[in-house]
């Protein structure tokens, strides 16, 4: 491969009584309103107008009376846990990222607002954004504005219409190397930079965009990444035209996901160490210049992240699956898919949550071993190489709300070899998908999970593929190579070499045929 070097470098909107952003306090029973109407409630709008003008021409015309007002706070984590812990605040419009006692935080919706309205309605709501055009609708995070960040202007809103993403019906894999006939996969990496992390990145960066709009002091934003962070980073913070800064571990991971955020105009810090030591880089920089810090230690992106449970409701036709499968490393995703299938309990749209399994990789896995111990004694490690490289941290910044999701959702925590991922990311893909290492780690818990019968045949169990496959291709590469050091490779699938000739060509061929006939 060559070297590669790092230079200096007339929509008509919906019926105005579904719009909630500006609205006064007044009660209102606990009905199911009628679904949005699809019939004009506005005069035809001029051609020129793009679907941004077309959604501020709206909500100047939209009538907001009788509606109760919708919003959120940064409170500590704790607090969640242990509602009496503490009053703390924020407005987030607030640039904070930890508590007055240095916890984590979490964003919290004003509930009792939004149960003024019942299951049903907000289930109708939700369906009829489905595939829409209409700004900022026709995006998985943003048709469920209500629910993400209630209070930000759609105007000041920053998205490339992410989510709403494939739900795949696994049949030949479940079948076949599992015995199961409901077996699905979200493909969460198809998306607009090929992983998850876009869902969470468009809320940041708009609500980043809304702050400076306001004159506060964020004159760039910027992340630690092991590469999907920094790719999502890049690109939304590109499409809005703000600086983003990523800090990389040199040489840990894909050409691929290095080659995003340059080509997307971020300021690439290439820095010689691991995902941990640029965590903490980039935690110290943000303390000292106007930076906004963008990894997970800021809330603001799981709340784009949970909508990924939700929409997976939404696709079942909001029937509740039995396991939900997801990839953990720094821990955030897995207490955003649990927050976005609790508020749709809470709200009435469904009346239970799946149980929830985390996968990690072996070579990094802090909360499998402090599952293991009876989550009596949780310690850092020292991550290890694998080739599920977005996971590879070993000091999670979110092991608190993990823990908490997983208690909450009876949930599991498994790992995965190299090998077990390896073969296992090998195998789906022999099946018609073409998954990420990450996706290997989920489908190795998966396949460990059936073989003890603690996931049954017929259980409707959903594995979360985090990321494209097209982002490692290069593991791929050296799995079907067989160059891979001290392992079996026992699934590759290498091309047979073949002297250009009929006879020659024809041997092959029937050898091959006659393989595949017993």
């Amino acid at each position: 491969m060559a070297a590669f070097s790092l230079l200096p470098s007339a929509h008509i909107a919906p019926k105005p009584t579904l719009h909630f952003i500006k609205a006064s306090t007044s009660d209102l029973p606990k009905t199911s309103p009628s679904p949005p109407s699809t019939k004009p409630q506005l005069p035809s709008l001029k051609p020129h107008h793009n679907i941004r003008e077309e959604a501020r021409l709206h909500n100047a015309a939209t009538v907001t009376t009788n509606h109760p007002r919708f919003s959120a706070k940064y409170v500590p984590f704790t607090s969640i846990t242990d509602p009496s812990s503490s009053d703390e605040s924020h407005s987030l419009d607030e640039i904070v990222y930890r508590s007055q006692s240095g916890s984590l935080l979490d964003v919290q919706h004003d509930m009792s607002a939004l149960k003024h309205f019942d299951g049903a309605y907000w289930r109708n709501l939700f369906d009829s954004r489905v595939g829409k055009t209409t700004w900022p609708f026709g995006s998985g995070v943003w048709s469920k504005k209500e629910w993400v960040l209630p209070e930000i202007d759609d105007d000041d809103i920053i998205s490339a219409f992410e989510g709403n993403s494939n739900l795949f019906w696994a049949e030949r894999y479940g079948k076949d190397f599992l015995g199961m006939n409901d077996l699905w996969v979200k493909h969460c990496g198809i998306s607009h930079t090929g992983s998850f992390k876009d869902l969470g990145m468009t809320v940041l960066v708009s609500q980043v965009n809304r702050l400076r709009k306001m004159n506060k002091p964020v004159v760039g934003v910027g992340c630690a990444s092991t590469g999907d962070t920094s790719a999502a980073l890049s690109a939304y913070c590109a499409a809005a035209g703000i600086p983003s800064l990523v800090f990389l571990p040199a040489n840990r991971i894909s050409m691929a996901q290095l080659v995003q955020p340059i080509a997307n105009g971020a300021f690439v810090l290439s820095i010689d160490t691991d995902f941990d030591g640029c965590m903490q880089l980039i935690r110290e920089v943000t303390a000292e210049l106007p930076i906004y810090l963008a990894n997970s230690l800021n809330s603001l992106r799981l709340e784009g992240q949970k909508t990924a449970a939700i929409e997976i409701l939404q696709q079942f036709d909001w029937e509740v699956p039995d396991w939900v499968i997801v990839p953990g490393g720094n821990l955030g995703n897995i207490y955003a898919f649990y927050k976005g299938f609790s508020m749709c309990k809470e709200l009435g749209l469904v009346d239970k949550i799946p149980r929830l399994v985390c996968a990690q990789a072996a070579n990094a896995n802090p909360l499998y071993l402090y599952f293991k111990s009876g989550w009596k004694d949780f310690q850092p490690v020292k991550a290890k190489t694998t080739f599920a490289s977005a996971i590879q941290i070993g000091d999670p910044v979110s092991i608190d709300r993990a823990v908490y999701a997983l208690k909450n959702s009876n949930g599991i925590v498994e790992e995965a070899t190299e090998e077990e991922l390896m073969d296992a990311m090998a195998q789906a893909d022999s099946t018609g998908m073409f998954t990420c290492p990450h996706t290997g780690v989920a489908l190795t818990a998966l396949n460990k999970l059936r073989r003890s019968g603690v996931i049954g045949p017929t259980d409707r169990t959903v594995v979360v593929s985090t990321a494209h496959g097209l982002k490692f291709t290069q593991s791929k590469i050296d799995y079907h190579s067989k160059n891979i050091k001290d392992m079996a490779c026992r699934l590759a699938n290498p091309p047979v070499q073949v002297t250009a000739d009929f006879g020659s060509v024809m041997d092959v061929l029937k050898k091959y045929l006659l393989s595949k006939s017993h």
